[in-house]
């Protein structure tokens, strides 16, 4: 797949995984919050910090019939009006500018999630770099048109759609205009169970879209995220906040900065590890040569003598002829004299 270029950062096969912490409405309400967030994410080592770009009358209506309440015992939203949620959650528009600035300041690529055409304008006056569309939106076919045709790198996540959601999905952006675009495997539940993640379906996602596949990983701790690198992903996104016993509608299953920090660390150690089809010694194998058994003299011997289990044996290290010769060369004359602790090879025999 061809590599894509976010802002200064090359996402593809070749590159450590490009790591995305998701403020989301972690942010409490908080514009100094959501810049110590800003401040955590470059500390941890986040390639990329993601806001969310809406308001609640852009998402839902004000609204409490039965379509409109979340009612859900296990959902962390439970008993609360759509409407509810996204003004607690949303993250202000005019908080977009300094939140971009400071991660300007900080190293870090900023970008966001439109939810709907309005929001799309509103960050292509910021000038972002690329655009992130939610699982929930991923069948929002005008705005994957809308965002498309800025010809901004896209990343849709994939979460509840079918392979032929997906397909039309990939189809309407790249109609549009999308030339460089990552999926992202994503379960739409929060928390998300490691059960229910199936990240084997990233290499089948890549092979059957063409483009590159990331993980959008709402479970809790770095495994499954670690284990997505050996699948391939190339992107990860995970949500992000300074405490988790802060609170906040996302902070259950987002990690902290130690954690943020880890899940930078342990991909790129997972992406290094993958490497190449290999067999036999590497180079900085070279020198481990000596822990492997191999035939040697246990006693001096002279011209003549005849090697045996008394004055050969199989140990370390291993610069003298391979184990399997052992028989063989019971019962052979040593052609000179070798000291206790000379190799056995060859030209000896």
């Amino acid at each position: 797949m061809d590599v894509i270029k976010i802002g200064d950062k090359a996402i593809g096969e070749g590159h450590p995984p490009f790591i995305i912490a998701e403020m989301s409405g972690n942010h409490n309400q908080s514009l100094s919050r959501a810049l110590e967030i800003v401040e955590a994410a470059a500390e941890a080592g986040a390639h990329a910090l993601k806001i969310q770009t809406y308001t609640a009358d852009t998402m839902t209506i004000d609204n409490k019939d039965d379509d409109f309440m979340i009612q859900d015992k296990d959902s962390l939203w439970n008993e609360k009006s759509l409407y509810e949620l996204y003004k607690e959650a949303y993250t202000p528009w005019e908080w977009h500018q300094p939140i971009f600035k400071r991660c300007k300041e900080l190293g870090m690529i900023c970008f966001s999630t439109p939810f709907d055409e309005s929001a799309v304008d509103f960050l292509e006056s910021l000038d972002v770099p690329c655009y992130k569309i939610a699982s929930f939106e991923s069948t929002d076919l005008p705005l994957i048109r809308k965002v498309a045709k800025t010809n901004k790198p896209m990343i849709i996540s994939t979460g509840m759609c079918s392979a032929a959601e997906i397909e039309e999905t990939v189809k309407t952006a790249k109609e549009a205009g999308c030339k460089e675009l990552i999926l992202m495997k994503c379960t739409s539940t929060y928390p998300a169970s490691p059960e229910n993640t199936n990240i084997r379906t990233i290499p089948h996602m890549k092979e059957l879209f063409q483009c590159q596949v990331g993980l959008s990983d709402h479970t809790l701790g770095v495994g499954v995220a670690v284990a997505s690198v050996a699948l391939g992903a190339t992107v990860i996104e995970k949500h992000f906040t300074l405490s988790r016993d802060a609170g906040g509608v996302d902070a259950h299953f987002s990690l902290e900065p130690e954690e943020m920090k880890t899940l930078v660390e342990e991909t790129k150690r997972a992406w290094e590890s993958l490497g190449n089809v290999s067999y036999g010694m590497t180079k900085a194998e070279e020198s481990s040569i000596k822990f492997r058994r191999s035939l040697y003299a246990v006693k001096d011997l002279q011209a003549g003598d005849v090697l045996d289990k008394g004055n050969v044996r199989i140990i370390r290290p291993g610069y003298g002829l391979p184990p399997k010769y052992y028989d063989i060369v019971l019962g052979k004359k040593i052609t000179r004299a070798v000291k206790k602790g000379t190799p056995i090879t060859w030209d000896l025999i």
